[in-house]
């Protein structure tokens, strides 16, 4: 889709400024093609390329992608193994594109646990991208939203019993400020929340950020999610009335 396609569907469109998509369905993509569940991982891969720059192009201020969670662990170690070397295929190939298109990545999760090729490759991608100041990419890799509240607490306890801080200057902001999306800044709560493969829970996907997130549940298998699936999803988004607890 090209940017004056973009911008004809567009027209009056609230476009949200970070939307979060829970990238679901590429295991079932590849049975269905009869391949194997890698095959469906490759091929979503490609498309979050596809998806970032329709997203930037709309506008989006971050777009965050449920890469890899704390519970993928638990799938077979081929599997996790091939996972674990997306980031560098990924951005062994696309890192061109993601600079001309002045794309900044960002990785939330927790990284340390990660191979320390996958670690040198993520890092390595934020650092290039540093100075970019378009549309953040955040890929929430090794991510689990229970266990980023759990590690949030636990900051929180060590700060009190260093005396850093006292327990009644623990409120909603501080609290976020330890949080892995405290780097999006202003923009860390997502507005717009995606899953696609008609799948309807957030499987511990930005427990605390969601609080007043909007979802919506798209039936296509990530490697079938297309710009106009995006632009579809974002016009339901539009017809949502968001009050905030108020009338």
């Amino acid at each position: 889709m090209t940017e004056n396609n973009i911008d004809g569907q567009i027209n009056n469109l609230r476009v949200p400024d970070h939307i979060a998509i829970i990238m679901d369905g590429n295991g079932r993509w590849a049975k269905r093609s009869g391949q194997p569940r890698i095959a469906g991982h490759k091929e979503g891969m490609n498309n979050v390329k596809r998806i970032a720059t329709t997203a930037s192009h709309l506008g989006v201020k971050v777009l965050s992608l449920y890469a890899f969670s704390t519970e993928n662990w638990k799938r077979p170690s081929t599997e996790v193994s091939f996972l674990m070397k997306l980031p560098v295929d990924f951005f062994g190939v696309f890192m061109p594109d993601l600079i001309k298109e002045n794309i900044k990545v960002v990785i939330t999760g927790f990284k340390d646990d990660l191979p320390t090729k996958t670690q040198n490759v993520v890092n390595k991608a934020m650092e290039d991208t540093k100075d970019n100041t378009g549309m953040v990419l955040n890929f929430a890799f090794n991510y689990g939203g229970r266990a980023e509240i759990i590690n949030a607490t636990k900051i929180l306890a060590e700060k009190a019993v260093a005396g850093e801080i006292k327990p009644q200057d623990i409120d909603e902001k501080a609290f976020s400020d330890e949080l892995f999306t405290s780097v999006l800044g202003k923009y860390a709560d997502p507005d717009l929340l995606i899953r696609t493969s008609g799948e309807e829970r957030i499987s511990n996907f930005l427990l605390w950020q969601m609080a007043y997130t909007e979802m919506v549940f798209d039936d296509a298998y990530w490697p079938d999610f297309t710009s106009d699936n995006l632009i579809n999803d974002i016009r339901t988004f539009n017809d949502r009335d968001r009050r905030f607890g108020t009338v």
